[in-house]
């Protein structure tokens, strides 16, 4: 129920609770509570889903060697998940008999059967599981049956999520992680991705899910600094400015608040364009202040174009001080991304009972995009974003097939860093960050986010028709014909041609699992000549 920051408050927070709980449940209670719903790799959560996933039986069925494996996960269920790790699930079920002879419920003689027997698992490919995705999607359904007084427990849901997309996700941000992570001094990321349809494609909530459960994408309320702006700049635009106009870069004063640019200097008067691309600090202050009229038509425009988070009307939210979320960025810019039609995100798109009856289908959903910006707004706002990553801040999150919309943040004391943006197809923010707010390593929003953000849009954009982005001629890059076999391939310079992976099916990959193992366990006909071509 809360984050794992490391804060005074949280552990506050920590005591309330487990007063609470003492006051309403006994102790039995709270145990079973845990024992079904703390997490237990693989997917899985409590201990009657882990014994049928790992063990293939009823939790009632599985022996002592199995228990004490299945008590040796809830330390670290990522680590010592068995179909992932075998050898350490059972050293760790090992040091859980320990505990049960020292704790005097068993004598060594009775744990000695399980330690001479350590438990065995199903055979099983490693489970690819969206978990973050999965868990918001679940919350999703779960309002629509309460909303819609849907009167069957049990349904089966079609899902909006792209395993490749949501695997090439993952792999980004550990990617950058791994290689530039200790650099930067930054230990997590999260990252959405949504299709222009509203459609939620991948979903990253954090490094690991069996470290922690805590959704960083939907839940994780972080500062977006100058990714902000957008917002303030819509509104400006709303009022009747253009790119084109021109607003002072200088000294200004709200309230007795006195913000600098980046780099302590000014430009005197400038186009709206050249200060989003450039990303002044002083000109959006000016603008909410002397255009827009305070920062409540900017609040409301925000939540107009999909921001469900609580964001506060302080006069220092222009910069980007209230609290946002991953997916309400990528919702906020798909507005921007349809034309100034807000489009609802969704997890799903059909919703089955039990017994096959179609209770939700999107297509016969009759509700209809909301207008929030107009055409000319849109569009004005779209060909500045396209400024920031052609020659602004944003410049590492280029795409060759496409023009990129987007922008850049970073907060104080670099403890947040982001990228939003957008092309005609796919909406996607990236964040990084540490759980517990300690500043980066001068982490900018136009280095990891942005080369995050330009992974993951490379990879979403193979294989599918490229739409133009409202108002912005060429967004669609011409590419040169290539020579080869014409199945639409890219070719990434090193003579490789580059499309999206076909994964394999579960029953496929299990089949190729088993088969290796007993490749592996059959001994050679002969020499080496033999071991080397049963090897191949």
């Amino acid at each position: 129920f809360l984050s794992n920051e490391r804060t005074i408050t949280r552990k506050i927070k920590e005591a309330y609770l487990a007063l609470w709980l003492e006051a309403h449940l006994s102790k039995d209670e709270i145990l079973k509570l845990y024992l079904d719903r703390a997490y237990m790799g693989g997917g899985t959560f409590g201990v009657a889903a882990a014994s049928r996933f790992y063990f293939d039986k009823d939790v009632r069925q599985i022996s002592l060697a199995e228990s004490a494996m299945l008590a040796g996960l809830f330390k670290a269920p990522a680590r010592f998940a068995p179909h992932i790790n075998l050898p350490a699930a059972r050293g760790r079920a090992n040091e859980v008999l320990t505990n049960i002879v020292q704790a005097d419920f068993m004598t060594e003689g009775q744990v000695t059967g399980a330690r001479r027997n350590p438990a065995d698992v199903v055979l099983r490919a490693a489970v690819d599981s969206p978990d973050y995705f999965l868990d918001w999607a679940f919350a999703e359904v779960q309002e629509f049956i309460l909303e819609n007084r849907v009167s069957t427990r049990s349904v089966v849901v079609r899902t909006t999520i792209d395993l490749s997309m949501q695997r090439a996700a993952e792999e980004s941000i550990e990617f950058h992680l791994r290689q530039y992570g200790g650099d930067y001094n930054v230990r997590q990321s999260a990252a959405v991705v949504i299709e222009n349809t509203g459609a939620v494609r991948a979903l990253v909530g954090g490094r690991d899910y069996g470290e922690s459960q805590f959704n960083r994408a939907t839940s994780g309320s972080r500062q977006p600094g100058s990714s902000f702006k957008p917002y303030v700049y819509a509104a400006a635009v709303e009022t009747g400015l253009t790119a084109e106009s021109t607003v002072r870069d200088g000294p200004v004063s709200w309230r007795g608040w006195a913000p600098q640019n980046y780099n302590r200097r000014y430009a005197g008067r400038v186009t709206l364009a050249n200060a989003l691309a450039r990303s002044f600090n002083t000109v959006p202050v000016r603008l909410a202040r002397d255009v827009i009229g305070g920062t409540e038509p900017i609040v409301d425009l925000a939540h107009a174009m999909g921001v469900e988070s609580d964001l506060i009307t302080h006069h220092t939210m222009v910069l980007g001080t209230a609290g946002i979320t991953v997916m309400d960025q990528a919702t906020g810019y798909l507005t921007l991304a349809t034309g100034g039609l807000s489009n609802t995100r969704h997890a799903f798109t059909q919703i089955f009972s039990s017994t096959g009856e179609l209770l939700y289908d999107i297509r016969n959903d009759d509700r209809e995009p909301t207008r929030v910006l107009s055409p000319e707004s849109a569009e004005s706002m779209n060909r500045m974003l396209v400024n920031v990553t052609e020659w602004g801040t944003g410049r590492r999150a280029q795409l060759e097939p496409v023009k990129v919309a987007g922008k850049t943040g970073t907060t104080q004391s670099y403890r947040d860093a982001w990228f939003v943006g957008y092309t005609g197809n796919f909406t996607t923010a990236v964040w990084y960050g540490n759980d517990n707010y300690s500043p980066t390593n001068r982490l900018t929003g136009g280095r990891l986010p942005a080369q995050t953000f330009q992974q993951i849009m490379a990879f979403a954009h193979q294989g599918v028709d490229l739409e133009p982005m409202p108002g912005v001629e060429g967004s669609i890059k011409v590419q040169p014909e290539l020579e080869g076999d014409g199945n639409g391939a890219d070719d990434d310079g090193s003579g490789l041609l580059v499309e999206r992976a076909i994964p394999l099916s579960d029953a496929m990959s299990a089949y190729l699992r088993g088969l290796s193992v007993r490749m592996s366990q059959t001994p050679p006909l002969g020499g080496a000549r033999d071991t080397v071509a049963s090897t191949q």
